[in-house]
């Protein structure tokens, strides 16, 4: 019997069965992918995902491919953000991603979006070259760290912890954090904001997960040795262990800092955009 095959957006699929389809493909990942459902609601609620806006391909009523997209806007753009793009095993190689974007575009489209974007770690080579087939560039690469701070304690600076309606955003350059660590995302996750002071005046901040040491930003406001001195002193005496996701390869200094003070490089990414 011929296999009926459909995309449709993923607004009355349950969860569970996204889920399912999600983890199938995602096994044996490029890195570990946590596995509770609890976890994508979360970090998908506070993304802006929308299931209208996300399509999934199914074969005889089942889901075998799907890309979850979350609406938002950046710089004053509406962009659609692929958050998790995943075929399972059997159905690969069938270029279920190109009809899941040729049935969405249009979509987005008329929703009023501008911008389709996405990250790929750089060694998935096969997922790259099919987003550069439907239209995607590169316009960014991300490098991700994580383990032991190795700085010494100092305790000459106040680390104080700042309601997140209080924290002074214009400070902050939004344009250089990804769409799960830019403001707009993290203000509605459940995370923790400090600034570090010295002589009443705020030189560096940082927001983190104290559950699992996750850093979503870091900064210093005045590019000086003791001021990321302090900074990562305070991160290590906060969080112990720490993960910091896509920093930008551009932030040469960042990136210098982070290595200076003992966070392996785990993983690497691009980002990629399709102007619509």
């Amino acid at each position: 019997m011929k296999k009926k095959k459909i995309v449709k957006n993923l607004e009355d699929t349950k969860f569970h069965v996204i889920m399912d389809c999600f983890l199938s493909a995602f096994k044996n990942y490029y890195v570990k992918m946590p596995k509770e459902h609890a976890f994508y609601k979360e970090r998908w609620r506070m993304a802006n995902v929308c299931l209208n806006l996300s399509y999934g391909m199914f074969v005889n009523d089942v889901l075998v491919g799907f890309i979850i997209n979350a609406i938002g806007k950046r710089n004053n753009k509406l962009v659609a953000f692929n958050t998790g793009t995943g075929v399972i095993p059997e159905y690969r190689g069938q270029r279920i991603v190109n009809d899941l974007y040729k049935h969405a575009i249009p979509e987005l489209k008329k929703n009023g979006s501008t911008h389709c974007r996405l990250e790929v770690i750089v060694e998935n080579k096969i997922a790259i070259k099919a987003y550069r087939s439907i239209g995607f560039n590169r316009i960014k690469e991300y490098k991700c760290f994580g383990g032991e701070i190795n700085v010494e304690t100092y305790s000459n600076y106040t680390l104080k912890q700042v309601d997140v309606h209080s924290f002074n955003w214009e400070k902050t350059n939004q344009n250089a954090y990804s769409w799960d660590n830019h403001m707009n995302t993290i203000r509605k996750g459940n995370y923790n904001y400090y600034v570090v002071m010295r002589d009443d005046t705020i030189e560096s901040y940082f927001i983190a997960n104290v559950r699992n040491g996750y850093v979503a930003q870091f900064d210093v406001l005045n590019d000086a040795r003791y001021n990321w001195q302090r900074l990562f002193s305070a991160m290590k005496i906060t969080l112990g262990t720490i993960k910091i996701n896509n920093v930008d390869v551009k932030l040469d200094t960042k990136i210098t800092q982070l290595h200076h003070f003992g966070l392996k490089n785990t993983v690497n990414q691009y980002e990629m955009e399709f102007k619509l």
